[in-house]
């Protein structure tokens, strides 16, 4: 299926969770804002969240630095 990742069009498998979106763009789960059509999905619910065809997924994550 086809879903936006960051602004880039990104293809993924049906039924992909957010935690296996983040493994396979190797983006670690710590330090992490996931946004899915604009509402922030909780991080407790990554390994069950499952992406649709379409949507558009900005992942944030932190950095740490002074």
């Amino acid at each position: 299926m086809n879903i936006t990742v960051n602004g880039e069009p990104h293809q993924v498998a049906d039924s992909t969770t957010v935690k296996q979106l983040l493994e396979e763009v190797q983006i670690p789960l710590t330090r992490v804002a996931v946004e899915i059509n604009l509402e922030i999905a909780p991080k407790a619910t990554y390994a069950e969240r499952t992406l649709q065809d379409g949507d558009r997924i900005e992942i944030v994550h932190f950095v740490g630095g002074g």
